[in-house]
């Protein structure tokens, strides 16, 4: 809202409220006079008309019209000023005389059917009165009675016309005379109004505008003129602080021009800084260049030769050595490998610190990762005579997507440690899920031993890289140090956290959270052997974390389990003549606990016919001892499902016949393959074959376009980068103009970054699949997009669902096979090993051993011609046929049992994919040649293991 200038309240003040006061004066004596008027005009009128017709009354009875006329001619002429007419009229309301002849008597008659006025009537109208009152007799006898009231007789009335012009002219002098008097007071407030405006509000807005000039910073302004009064104090009040603010501008001027002077060479001195921060800058990046160039490089001439050394090692464990010469190389076996994890421990932390870290989203099932982990741990454990227990709660979600490897690399290190810092007692591990959703778990894994804890002063620091307790705890135990800080790193990547409770002697609680995906279509169920089912099992375990998760398990099957925690017990529940099926005894191995334990499987031997034993060690020689005595199985601790369930029921795992059957049932469809790399084509071809009658395969793109310009299928699988066509255009060429417009065409690559899966579907594909293929969701994608009802194979869905199971439960056999083929002094062999791996070859080939053969052997020989190319194209910087080389390798790798490899091709395919440079990337590609070199040098000892292991199979 605009504010008010003193000028405006000045008018508002004066004129206002002085021609408002004025206008209401006039108004009320114009008012007043027009009424006094009107009240004129008709008490004049009545002292006329009244007269007449009291002087008419003898005249009307004796009907004299000259006389009346006479009579009402004198009293026009000497009223003539107001009068304008004045008519007699008789009883019968007709004229009788009137003053002018040619006036208009009929506004003055009476209205037919209106009675004669008793009194003086007035009727106004714009110009003029009509007044009419009655001539009465008042000296007659004869009087008319009506209404019980006695009336005078009338003879009729006089009516009398009115001018009132006259009136109206003297009431428009008194409106005019009125509002003139206003309108002067007006005129003289204006004039004083403006005088005052003149002698104040001047002043004051010269006062403000030279205020407006300082303020706009011209202090020089003043204000001039002889004022009166207090606005001459005002001037020289304003002109006092113009002087002043112009006095404390110079001053401040003055400190601008020091400081500006100061700031000037302050800057020069940035400048200065800022080259040299520059240069140093730039020598720290070159630095660091190097220092990822010699970690790679030292990453590739350490572990060579450390490989080379651990292989050749495992290699003369196999030969008959004497006791002296075992332990030396057992020894030197074990130094190896804990330098060759020192050196991946520090990449690991090199990698982290660059934020090169890849976290892979890939189907693993979780008991099976944390399973294969305590296999490893076992040893270690079993050497200090340590309890290792690993408990999974049951509401933990089993097929998941994320990072299995990391997820595992974690575990270990946490619970390695555990079994560094613990010389008795026991190490506990248990998994739980905290918090899961429609598409989300997040899991809790816990990690507490019975060791030698951590004390306050070193728990602020151990998550600290190069750092532990104190320097004793590195002397004693060894480590780098680095193994908490890439497991937290690690933590943090899989959007998880890590913690740790510890008291010094009293042992540590180390827990770590993380979050996977589940997965929509679970690889595996759940063992749930049906033998088993209401089975009685009396449980021998002193260990109490043991005891409960072995007992969780036996429970899920079913079993009737009656755990006991020593001798005592087992006494008692045996005199309660309960029939037992089985036995299952947790103990230690002592020297004394093993006389024990003989004497313990006698005496049950005659209570319960099946005996299996579980210990803390994985000594054949002590096994073979103990079964000798008469139990069933001799199992190494920890216990996992796959363990029990093998050593109670065997027979459970014998599916010839189920998957004969499976075999034998094939979908009666016909499926486009489509794949440029001949080593993907050959495993998807014998993947398919095994589940529909009829595949069709082609090289490229334009050769899927020609297929499909001829023959019709039910499903294509399309690899995506292809030569000649790549796989969208296919889609789209197919989609357009073939016999396979409404097939559904799925996606088919062995890399995806984020969002890739979205840009397929949108670009048409039905679905997506990523390499390797897996035979459960190639089983679920053939249901899902083919109708199998139409088909007239009902029976076939059942036989797909019933195979997901079996196949799933068969993969499992050959694989703890695989791991339990060992030397005899315990050490996994070479196609066991992250370098060159036969069981996830099996797995990854369909559990076809002659196909993973092929496609190993397939792999291992086009190293030599990949090696060469990729260095070719690195040398001329070729990014284009980098890329082609990279993704035809990693397709190769998903489907051979080489992991170092795959994942380190699988990070290059993604770097590449977002933008990388081939120079950026040079640590990677130092350590990718490491990695083939180390495939050909141990290919030829691994090739001969997978025919051994094969032949002992076929046996």
């Amino acid at each position: 809202m605009q504010k008010l200038s003193l000028k405006d309240w000045v008018i508002l003040l004066t004129i206002v409220p002085t021609t408002l006061i004025g206008l209401f004066i006039a108004s009320y004596f114009s008012y007043s006079s027009y009424t006094n008027l009107n009240e004129y005009l008709e008490n004049r009128s009545r002292s006329i008309i009244e007269p007449i017709a009291i002087s008419a009354t003898k005249s009307l009875q004796e009907k004299e019209r000259s006389s009346l006329r006479e009579l009402v001619n004198f009293a026009h002429r000497s009223q003539s000023s107001l009068v304008k007419s004045i008519t007699i009229f008789t009883k019968d309301n007709q004229v009788f005389v009137t003053s002018a002849y040619h006036g208009d008597t009929e506004i003055m008659r009476i209205s037919v059917g209106d009675q004669i006025p008793l009194n003086t009537q007035i009727i106004h109208h714009d110009d003029h009165l009509i007044l009419r009152t009655p001539i009465i007799d008042e000296k007659s006898n004869t009087q008319v009675i009506a209404n019980n009231n006695l009336q005078q007789v009338t003879l009729g009335y006089v009516a009398m016309q009115i001018d009132k012009n006259s009136v109206q002219f003297a009431q428009q002098n008194q409106f005019l005379i009125a509002f003139s008097i206003a309108l002067v007071g007006a005129f003289l407030s204006a004039i004083l109004s403006i005088t005052l405006i003149k002698n104040v509000t001047r002043p004051i807005t010269s006062m403000v505008q030279a205020v407006d000039r300082i303020r706009e910073g011209k202090l020089e302004s003043r204000v001039t003129g002889q004022l009166i009064g207090e606005l001459n104090f005002l001037k020289n009040g304003v002109n006092a602080m113009a002087q002043s603010l112009g006095d404390y501008q110079d001053e401040m001027q003055r400190s601008i021009d020091q400081a500006t002077l100061d700031l000037r060479e302050s800057l020069e001195q940035f400048e200065i800084q800022n080259v040299e921060l520059d240069i140093a800058k730039r020598k720290a990046q070159e630095a660091n260049k190097v220092k990822s160039e010699f970690l790679a490089n030292m990453s590739h001439e350490l572990r060579t030769p450390l490989n080379g050394v651990i292989g050749f090692t495992r290699q003369v464990l196999k030969t008959p050595l004497s006791d002296t010469q075992r332990d030396y190389l057992q020894t030197i076996e074990r130094s190896a490998a804990n330098l060759l994890a020192i050196i991946n421990d520090i990449l690991d932390f090199s990698k982290l610190d660059a934020g090169k870290m890849v976290i892979e989203k890939i189907p693993f099932s979780m008991r099976e990762t944390v399973e294969e982990s305590t296999i490893l741990l076992a040893p270690s454990a079993h050497s200090k005579n340590i309890e290792l227990s690993l408990r999974v709660v049951p509401n933990v979600p089993d097929s998941l997507i994320g990072d299995a490897m990391r997820i595992k690399q974690v575990l270990i290190n946490l619970a390695n440690n555990a079994i560094k810092f613990t010389d008795k007692g026991s190490v506990n591990i248990d998994i739980d899920c905290e918090r899961q959703n429609d598409n989300i778990a997040q899991l809790k894994i816990t990690v507490h031993d019975t060791g030698i804890g951590i004390n306050t002063s070193q728990q602020a620091s151990i998550f600290e890289a190069f750092g532990q307790g104190d320097q004793s705890v590195t002397r004693l135990y060894g480590g780098t140090g680095l193994g908490l800080v890439i497991s937290q790193r690690l933590v943090k990547e899989m959007n998880g956290d890590i913690g740790f409770i510890s008291n010094e002697q009293n042992g540590s609680t180390f827990w770590f959270t993380f979050q996977c995906e589940i997965n929509p279509i679970p690889d595996d169920a759940l063992l749930s052997p049906s033998a088993l089912k209401n089975k009685r099992i009396l449980y021998l375990e002193s260990h109490t974390h043991s005891r409960i998760a072995n007992s969780e398990i036996l429970e899920s099957w079913q079993m009737h389990v009656t755990p006991v925690e020593n001798l005592e017990q087992v006494t008692a529940a045996l005199t309660n003549k309960k029939q037992f099926d089985y036995a299952l005894i947790g103990h230690e191995i002592t020297p004394t606990a093993i006389n024990e334990l003989k004497q313990l499987i006698v005496s049950l031997k005659a209570h319960i016919p099946s005996i299996h034993l579980a210990i803390n060690s994985n000594s054949p020689n002590l096994q073979e001892a103990l079964l000798v005595l008469g139990a069933k199985s001799c199992l190494s601790k920890p216990l996992t499902p796959e363990k029990l369930c093998k050593s109670l029921v065997p027979e459970h795992f014998d599916f010839a016949n189920s998957l004969t059957e499976v075999l034998e049932h094939k979908v009666p469809i016909k499926v486009l393959a489509v794949d440029d790399n001949d080593a993907n084509l050959k495993l998807i071809n014998a993947l398919l074959m095994e589940q529909v009658s009829e595949v069709l395969t082609a090289v490229n793109g334009q050769e899927a376009v020609n297929i499909c310009q001829s023959e019709k299928f039910a499903l294509i699988f399309m690899d995506i980068q292809m030569p000649v066509m790549d796989g969208i255009s296919a889609l789209k060429h197919i989609k357009a103009n073939s016999l396979n417009e409404q097939t559904p065409i799925i996606a088919v690559t062995a890399h995806a970054l984020s969002g890739e899966k979205d840009k397929l579907l949108k670009e048409g594909f039905d679905s997506y699949m990523t390499k390797p293929i897996d035979e459960t969701m190639l089983r679920h994608t053939i249901y899902e997009y083919c109708d199998l009802d139409l088909l007239g194979t009902q029976a076939s869905r059942a036989r797909i669902l019933n195979a997901e199971f079996s196949a799933s439960e068969h993969e499992k056999l050959p694989t703890d096979n695989l791991l339990e083929n060992t030397g005899d002094n315990g050490t996994i062999s070479i196609v066991t090993s992250s370098i060159i791996n036969w069981p996830l070859a099996l797995k990854r080939a369909g559990r076809k051993q002659k196909l993973a053969q092929d496609m190993l052997t397939g792999l291992i020989e086009s190293l030599p011609e990949v090696k060469q190319d990729v260095t070719e194209s690195l040398a001329s910087q070729d990014l284009e046929r980098l890329k082609i080389l990279i993704h035809k390798l990693n397709g190769a790798c998903c489907y051979s049992g080489v992991p170092d490899l795959g994942k380190m091709v699988h990070q290059i395919e993604t770097e590449l994919k977002r933008g990388a440079g081939i120079d950026e990337l040079e640590p990677e590609f130092y350590e990718f040649f490491e990695h083939v070199d180390r495939i050909i040098a141990y290919s030829t000892q691994a090739l001969t293991e997978i025919e051994t292991i094969s032949n002992k199979q076929e046996d």
